[in-house]
């Protein structure tokens, strides 16, 4: 193999290619004050008293992790729109 062909077979490896976890977003605390249809929940934020619409995390789903109101919750928030986020965590 010469030189510019085990170059390239580096430059395409799919190992180096890792994702990077998203720096602009709020994480809050939170309890889920009502289910609604399409697994979307109604938070409560513990600090603000504001209530946001959240949605189930990637991880939480492919678990099928039970969320029910009045579980105490981890969400995030982007800070574009404070009013929509995700449930990442449920304690």
């Amino acid at each position: 193999m010469s030189k510019k062909n085990r170059k390239q077979a580096q430059d395409n490896n799919p190992d180096q290619f890792v994702q990077e976890e998203r720096t602009d977003k709020i994480e809050l605390e939170g309890e889920v004050a009502e289910a609604l249809p399409g697994t979307l929940f109604k938070v409560v934020v513990t600090n603000g008293g504001s209530t946001v619409l959240c949605t189930l995390a990637g991880k939480l789903r492919q678990n099928r992790i039970r969320v029910l109101p009045g579980d105490k919750v981890m969400i995030e928030v982007s800070p574009y729109d404070l009013s929509r986020g995700r449930i990442s965590w449920r304690r």
